[in-house]
């Protein structure tokens, strides 16, 4: 039986907010001091490393196998390739950005002197009174460009407005959570993963638990171009839990209603012994944790491993339809995620 008691309104809550603060990878400042915030508040110091990190600290019983609990606040998103003679932007996208997905977005492009202009991504010479072939054009960083809402027909009138190439461009969430307890919106990878990581944290502080271990919270800021896994961490840990999305799709075991374990990913095999133990503590407790293989998938314990950590690695999750799309959850697969972590740190 779980020991915990998660908060669902809180963890939704606090997911909206996340999902709503921009950070895309590179430019994630806004959203590390969000989460900085909120750990604050629960009484949980952190720092940020050079990489500009978050890393939080939390004492436990015993420091004799210390433990990683990490999650990522990157997330797709793009920069500005090309001013276009028509004063619209080509875009670089960031992150494997699936560009079918993202054709009608609305967008914000952050200036580097810190304005923000609104626009929407849609395809170049894209009105079917005009163009006959546009149902059947390509969809891709080539043929969409942003149209911005401002008064521009030419790259001189754009650069007057204080953008340039390099600048920062995040798409809107659109987050929306229902009765039926679904969650819709962009950047559920991995923001879901995030909120379940403060949730449980919350949840440890409010019934005054402590950890077993001494363990670092990291919330990594360039997962998703593979190089935020080993970010700020000690030599000495024993064990790393990422908590990253779950793959749901053909062929695979899980879905959006639960938390998954993933045994392996196009990396390799994760530790069969922390896999294991998580998987016992998760039948104990009542959780019903799905184990499942991803096929075109990397973590930060993939990173970790490549950097030369040497900790055990496991890889949860919530369930997440339609990845790097327009992604969906659901309240009991991001609850289940947070009691997994708060009973896996509590416990020997």
């Amino acid at each position: 039986m779980v020991r915990f008691d998660v908060s669902t309104e809180y963890l939704l809550r606090f997911l909206e907010d996340l999902v709503n603060t921009p950070s895309p990878t590179g430019d994630t400042a806004w959203a590390v001091g969000l989460v900085e915030a909120e750990l604050d508040a629960i009484g949980v110091p952190c720092s940020r490393t050079k990489k500009g990190s978050l890393v939080a600290e939390v004492a436990g019983l015993r420091s004799t196998s210390p433990r990683v609990v990490t999650g990522h606040l990157d997330t797709l998103g793009a920069v500005v390739a090309e001013i276009k003679p028509t004063g619209r932007l080509r875009l670089s996208g960031l992150n494997g950005v699936m560009w079918p997905s993202v054709e009608s977005e609305g967008v914000t492009i952050r200036t580097r002197t810190g304005g923000q202009v609104r626009g929407s991504i849609v395809l170049e010479n894209g009105s079917v009174h005009v163009n006959s072939e546009a149902r059947k054009a390509a969809r891709d960083a080539d043929t969409l460009e942003v149209r911005i809402d401002e008064q521009t027909v030419n790259a001189e009138e754009t650069r007057l407005l204080g953008i340039q190439v390099g600048d920062f461009v995040s798409f809107d969430p659109r987050f929306e959570s229902g009765a039926s307890g679904f969650v819709r919106s962009r950047f559920l990878d991995d923001k879901a993963g995030v909120a379940s990581m403060v949730a449980a944290l919350k949840a440890m502080r409010e019934a005054g638990v402590t950890p077993a271990q001494s363990t670092t919270f990291l919330f990594s800021v360039h997962e998703e171009v593979g190089h935020g896994g080993g970010d700020g961490l000690s030599d000495e840990i024993a064990e790393m839990v990422v908590v990253d999305m779950a793959c749901v799709g053909k062929g695979q075991n899980g879905d959006e209603t639960h938390c998954s374990i993933c045994v392996k990913d196009s990396s390799g095999p994760y530790s069969q012994v922390l896999t294991g133990s998580l998987m016992g503590i998760a039948e104990k407790a009542g959780i019903e944790l799905v184990p499942d293989v991803y096929p075109y998938y990397g973590s930060d314990g993939s990173a970790y491993w490549r950097m030369g950590g040497r900790a055990e690695v496991a890889l949860i999750g919530p369930g997440v339809d339609t990845s790097h799309g327009y992604e969906r959850t659901h309240r009991d697969a991001l609850r289940d995620t947070a009691a997994l972590i708060a009973e896996y740190l509590t416990g020997d």
